[in-house]
């Protein structure tokens, strides 16, 4: 909404990114067999997991304001957007071929690029409205699902009685309410000044080597699991 770079963001982008990697070395621990089987399926495990991804589905909430809160930038939206559906089609392609039946067909990055493309409807809608929209998508699926959503084509939206299993799935309903969270408490931010008082923080050396992964955070996103992966890889088959 500023041309000024609110460094804040990108540090709370590169603490998700730290929680994501942390869970996914954990799990790739696990599925190399040095934790037991199911281990990050039990416990308090599977709620981290789901707090990580809201994470990162908020602060999409709040980029989306943040960028066109003011007016709707297209040209850089579309940008963003095209990167968004490309980045999620390799995901895709690339776990359908490595994980077979597994392979993510609805996953965080689908859930983002859908959220932005939907959260522009709500730039200009009041922040009630939003959060009544939120609470709505948040509740839907927990409040009714049906046989008919089962087809393939409709694992987006999230009312099927029938899920396969995924490696990650966050479908429309309920992950759509992080975005709208955020992009409204973006708003209230502005309206209390708030983003003003954040812009004022200037980070020191270490401040600004942790910013470095929010700013690159899809960069980040794709290839920390192929470098976890290949190195657990070697240090099980090798060492």
């Amino acid at each position: 909404m500023t041309p000024q770079r609110i460094h804040a963001i990108d540090l709370a982008r590169t603490l998700a990114l730290l929680a994501m990697a942390g869970y996914h070395f954990t799990f790739d621990l696990m599925l190399f067999g040095h934790l037991p089987p199911g281990f990050v399926f039990q416990g308090p495990w599977p709620l981290i997991a789901r707090s990580i991804a809201a994470s990162f589905l908020f602060l999409a909430g709040v980029s989306l304001w943040l960028a066109h809160g003011q007016r709707i930038r297209w040209p850089a939206f579309w940008r963003r957007f095209a990167v968004l559906v490309a980045a999620a089609a390799l995901v895709t392609t690339v776990t359908y071929f490595g994980m077979g039946f597994q392979f993510i067909r609805w996953g965080i990055l689908h859930a983002i690029a859908a959220g932005s493309l939907i959260g522009l409807a709500f730039l200009r809608a009041p922040v009630l409205l939003t959060l009544a929209v939120a609470a709505l998508v948040f509740t839907a699926p927990h409040l009714a699902r049906f046989e008919m959503f089962n087809a393939p084509y409709w694992i987006w939206l999230g009312l099927s009685t029938e899920i396969p299993p995924m490696m990650d799935y966050e479908p429309l309903l309920p992950w759509l309410c992080p975005v709208l969270l955020g992009l409204a408490t973006a708003k209230l931010m502005t309206r209390a000044d708030g983003w003003s008082v954040l812009r004022r923080w200037q980070p020191g050396r270490l401040g600004h080597a942790l910013l470095w992964p929010g700013r690159h955070s899809l960069a980040v996103y794709l290839v920390h699991q192929p470098v976890l992966f290949g190195a657990l890889y070697l240090f099980t088959r090798y060492l």
